[in-house]
């Protein structure tokens, strides 16, 4: 199963804001990972909605890991940015097939397992040692007062 663009910029900004204890910008977000803006302000939003990140409107607001939310399961990632359909769309497609496939049952089968590989993944794992070190050199740093 390939994740989409979304679901990937999703893990990858939680995975960079986890470790860190400060706010940072979607616009340092967004250089850090070599995104457009856009795309991760999108993404901040829908990630901000299932609890990972908390945001703060204004001069010195920001994007932060939300508390907690180092227990949050990879696979309910997933989930909230795939949607829970099925790998192949057989109604869409027309497949003249479809009464007597079998293929479905396996494609959801595999599907079920995968997601379920991942709920045994919370975001916290991601980022404890050795990740952490590494990822601090790519986490947007505290903006020095001037």
């Amino acid at each position: 199963m390939k994740l989409n663009r979304s679901t990937d910029m999703a893990l990858r900004i939680a995975m960079l804001t986890a470790p860190v204890s400060h706010r940072t910008t979607i616009d340092e977000l967004a250089d850090r990972l070599d995104l457009p803006r856009s795309h991760v302000a999108k993404v901040v939003q829908r990630l901000q909605r299932i609890g990972v990140l908390v945001t703060v409107r204004g001069r010195a607001g920001g994007v932060a890991f939300a508390e907690g939310a180092e227990r949050i399961t990879v696979g309910r990632i997933v989930r909230a940015f795939e949607g829970e359909g099925e790998v192949v769309a057989c109604e869409e497609s027309g497949c003249a097939l479809r009464a007597g496939c079998r293929l479905r049952v396996q494609l959801r089968r595999a599907q079920a397992a995968f997601l379920a590989a991942l709920d045994e993944v919370p975001v916290g794992e991601l980022v404890d040692d050795p990740a952490v070190p590494s990822l601090l050199t790519l986490a947007p740093t505290v903006p020095v007062a001037t």
